[in-house]
């Protein structure tokens, strides 16, 4: 088995430029993010061209990458727009393009050349012939599919280039079906999962129905925990960046561009001290343990697996009580510039009052309590709570926060 020497990309997802800044600030390596069209998460804000080169602008700027996705499944209709969309790309400069079918793949190579393409996961990427395929097409990295152990990626790297690179999902939502290939949203909605307008018809609760009795639905039952039967736990591997290293994963992928600022902040700033701390030594990696664990679910997220990396997944994997997320802290804002008069300014995402005890999250690792002594709106006149979501306010805390802080209320403590 080879050991990748070299620490291992933290590649982060963003749904929008409040966040993509986010996953800058607290510690990505890469951002991935996806236009208006021609990407598999079309219900995210996603981004239009002016603001996409404005986000590239910042994150260059901060020596962070960013790939943009155009990984829909194209039809014949698509393909005119898919050329205009490279022709427009070719002016801001992403730093690769990810994709997933040979057509999409076949346009880019004709039309922008030099933007390097990675392979998407929906290509179903699940041998080393595979890689060495695109490898031949000139393409330099390829997203491992996420049916794969640790055991197959560790032998898909003996077997391909070593300047070839491959990229996993190590965080996030799983799909129920193969490596994301889901026929059920078109079926019941009309909405395609493979040109990205998924409806998650996996997360929905199931019944049987007799042809006589049409009304009379009986629940779906598995070992008798419920009937939530394509509902997956989500994937989590804080605790084996090690494997995964040693396995010989270049980019270490979190799923999410439908997520929050404090979502993308929390999971960005928990791998990068596990993926830091474990190369100065496994020692120092193995002793914040605690630390990774408690901060990894202070955002929403499903019971954690650990996916396909250790074997064949089972019933222990999937959630059949519910399809609900779990959540230990509620996202109250960021920071987004400061003024010595007024305060710190920031756009509300959910409610909290003059009082109450919250926590400024720091990019460093540090979380702050502090106490809310004052509120106003953008007039500069006081006001008691911050009932509505999005208003811009300005905060004054105990604790001056800087900009690019986190505002969140801590769950356990602070209900």
């Amino acid at each position: 088995m080879k050991m990748i020497k070299a620490k291992p990309e933290l590649l982060i997802p963003a749904g929008s430029l409040e966040v993509l800044k986010t996953a800058v600030i607290f510690g990505a390596d890469a951002v991935y993010i996806g236009g208006e069209t021609l990407s598999l998460r079309a219900k995210a804000k996603n981004f239009d061209f002016n603001v996409m080169g404005e986000g590239i602008e910042f994150a260059h700027k901060h020596k962070v990458k960013v790939y943009v996705t155009a990984n829909i499944f194209a039809h014949n209709e698509d393909l005119n727009e898919a050329r205009m969309y490279f022709n427009e790309l070719k002016g801001i400069k992403p730093d690769a393009l990810i994709i997933a079918d040979p057509g999409m793949f076949t346009l880019a190579q004709e039309i922008c050349p030099e933007i390097p393409v990675h392979i998407s996961t929906q290509a179903n990427n699940t041998n080393y012939l595979t890689y060495c395929f695109w490898y031949g097409q000139g393409v330099k990295r390829v997203v491992a599919a996420r049916e794969l152990s640790l055991v197959e990626i560790a032998g898909i790297r003996k077997n391909i280039p070593d300047d070839m690179e491959i990229e996993a999902f190590i965080h996030g939502a799983m799909c129920i079906s193969y490596s994301g290939r889901c026929l059920l949203s078109n079926y019941f909605t009309e909405r395609g999962a493979n040109q990205g307008a998924c409806t998650h018809p996996c997360r929905w609760k199931y019944a049987v129905v007799e042809e006589q009795r049409p009304n009379e639905f009986l629940p779906v039952f598995e070992n008798e925990r419920g009937s939530y039967i394509f509902n997956s736990r989500d994937l989590c591997m804080i605790e084996f960046i090690p494997e995964l290293v040693s396995a010989g994963i270049n980019s270490f992928k979190i799923e999410g561009r439908m997520k929050t600022a404090l979502y993308v902040a929390t999971v960005t700033r928990t791998y990068r001290k596990a993926i830091d701390d474990f190369f100065i030594s496994e020692q120092v990696y193995r002793g914040n343990m605690d630390w990774y664990l408690t901060e990894i679910s202070r955002c929403t997220y499903r019971h954690f697996s650990t996916g396909f990396y250790f074997g064949k997944t089972d019933e222990t994997s999937q959630i059949y009580e519910n399809n609900s997320y779990l959540s230990e802290s509620t996202y109250l804002g960021t920071i987004s510039s400061y003024d010595e008069s007024k305060g710190a300014r920031f756009e509300q995402k959910n409610k909290f009052a003059v009082g109450d005890v919250i926590e400024i999250m720091k990019p460093n690792g540090l979380n702050i309590p502090v106490t809310v002594l004052g509120l106003t709106d953008e007039s500069g006149n006081p006001v008691p709570d911050a009932p509505h979501s999005r208003q811009v306010l300005y905060v004054t805390l105990t604790t001056p926060p800087d900009i690019g802080d986190i505002l969140r209320c801590n769950l356990r403590r602070n209900p």
